[in-house]
């Protein structure tokens, strides 16, 4: 079989490429630019992990292209290095240097002058988890605890602060993850990042959510109180179910004022068994700190009104298509991938795995809590109310 020959892009293109893969887009939608297969994209971003290599430029002191052909035409009529020095306005020393390096007076030539230039030109600096061992070890420790790049960062710069050498930003640790020519933390550790895609993808990618169905007598979330919006008031909880195969799932719960976890195990995902197992679980902490619980709008809560009776909490309804109202919870199921990948049966896990995996997740440090823990806030929580 004949084999297909090898796609090659434009350096105008490959700008394209990289432009339309910032603003989100996937790679199918940037190969119908190119009338191209999605693959020959994805060879091109995948080289440097998703990640837009920076571009190289040369130095201000630097002969340009156009001097050494003007080099090579004075070099071609016999002329002296003082008189080409001169006319360039460089010093004689740097076009003696320059003929030298590239051959001598009998073979010099501007465009392998120029090539050989840019060959010998310096790379970028090393990268910082390179140079300094005893930081790589302890961001590689952290990342398979599940913590995400942005809270090491934060927990390191909280630890040392004003030792910069001992602290290092996320968007490093990315790159070092993703672009393993750095050989600064090994590619096994991107298991451990909470989306294990072998590229980087912008932050501008979003994924729609379709709308789960109607809820009899729902309260919407414009009607919630504004205390809860404001996160200023701990008890505000946001949950939804997080599925596997085989028709298995969990219920998250997550505290607005603090980002505390709690994890329930459901074994159907019918109303009359997810609102028991919430009634079970309302009932392990005090009123004080379970006021009220907004929940997506899922079918699995249309015995809302049974939970309200039986635990005195009221229940608040996002919009549909609208998991953004309930963002903590959202980053959350986000966080628990890690632990309950796509395609995997949840139903295995006993209540007490859940329970430890929250406890884990409970003790990463939040940027939002300034790197602070949910635990340390939900104990502080816990103390004013008792």
């Amino acid at each position: 079989m004949k084999q297909r020959p090898r796609i090659y892009y434009t350096e105008s293109q490959k700008a394209l490429m990289w432009e339309r893969w910032r603003k989100g887009e996937s790679l199918q939608q940037i190969a119908q630019l190119f009338d191209r297969n999605h693959s020959s994209i994805q060879r091109i971003l995948a080289e440097t992990g998703g990640i837009q290599p920076a571009q190289r430029h040369r130095s201000s002191l630097a002969l340009t292209l156009a001097e050494r052909e003007e080099i090579s035409r004075s070099v071609a009529v016999g002329q002296s290095i003082r008189s080409i020095a001169t006319l360039l306005g460089r010093a004689p020393s740097t076009i003696s240097r320059e003929i030298k390096r590239n051959g001598g007076q009998e073979c010099y030539r501007a465009s392998q002058a120029d090539q050989a230039a840019w060959d010998r030109a310096s790379r970028p600096k090393t990268c910082k988890l390179v140079e300094n061992r005893a930081l790589a070890y302890i961001v590689a420790g952290k990342l398979q605890l599940q913590w995400s790049p942005e809270q090491i960062a934060g927990w390191l710069k909280h630890t040392y602060p004003g030792d910069e050498n001992d602290q290092v930003s996320h968007e490093t640790i990315y790159r070092s993850l993703f672009i393993q020519a750095r050989g600064a933390l090994k590619k096994e550790l991107l298991q451990h990042l909470r989306r294990t895609r072998a590229m980087r993808r912008s932050r501008h990618h979003t994924q729609k959510t379709d709308n789960h169905g109607q809820i009899t007598d729902a309260v919407s979330i414009s009607e919630r109180p504004a205390t809860v919006e404001d996160r200023a008031v701990p008890g505000h909880w946001e949950g939804d179910l997080l599925c596997g195969t085989n028709n298995s799932q969990i219920a998250t719960l997550v505290e607005r004022h603090t980002r505390y976890v709690m994890l329930v195990k459901v074994v159907r995902k019918d109303t009359e068994t997810v609102v028991n197992a919430l009634i079970k679980n309302a009932r392990k902490l005090p009123q004080e700190l379970y006021k009220t619980l907004t929940w997506d709008r899922g079918k699995e809560l249309a015995d809302h009104k049974r939970f309200t009776v039986a635990t005195d909490i009221k229940v608040y309804f996002c919009d549909p298509r609208s998991p953004w109202q309930r963002g903590s919870n959202e980053n959350t199921n986000g966080l628990l991938r890690q632990y309950f990948p796509k395609g995997v049966d949840i139903s295995t896990h006993s209540q007490a795995k859940l329970n430890a995996v929250a406890r884990q997740l409970n003790g990463r440090p939040r940027k939002t809590l300034n790197y602070e823990t949910p635990a340390e806030r939900f104990r502080q929580t816990v103390a004013s109310t008792g």
